[in-house]
């Protein structure tokens, strides 16, 4: 993987780790309800994953934009089904969206060539 792969992963897995362990009950539910979200249901996990990619580009999170990425990429999903998925938030969110494509295609490139 990638140092900027990596480096984000770490950082992600440290501050989840020190945000979970001050046992905040509230934390704790927000925390759980966001991975029993993108658990299997209804939709499959790689549609869920998808879904959450345009999300996260609509609101312009790039952290959220590469813990999606990552899933997507665990899940199989290909550059091609990347690209539409672009396509989608960047018609939803407009052209603000731009930039954070930008930044999200290096991110899968990293991915990609790991």
């Amino acid at each position: 993987m990638s140092k900027n792969v990596n480096e984000f992963n770490s950082y992600r897995e440290k501050m989840n780790e020190k945000i979970l362990s001050a046992d905040n009950i509230v934390l704790k539910r927000l925390f759980n309800l966001d991975t029993n979200t993108y658990m299997e249901g209804a939709l499959p996990v790689k549609t869920k994953e998808m879904l959450g990619l345009v999300a996260s580009m609509v609101l312009r999170c790039d952290d959220c934009i590469k813990y999606h990425l990552g899933k997507c990429k665990e899940n199989g999903i290909s550059s091609a089904e990347i690209f539409e998925i672009f396509a989608v938030a960047n018609i939803v969110g407009g052209t603000i969206v731009i930039p954070h494509t930008r930044r999200a295609v290096e991110y899968w490139e990293e991915l990609s060539a790991s």
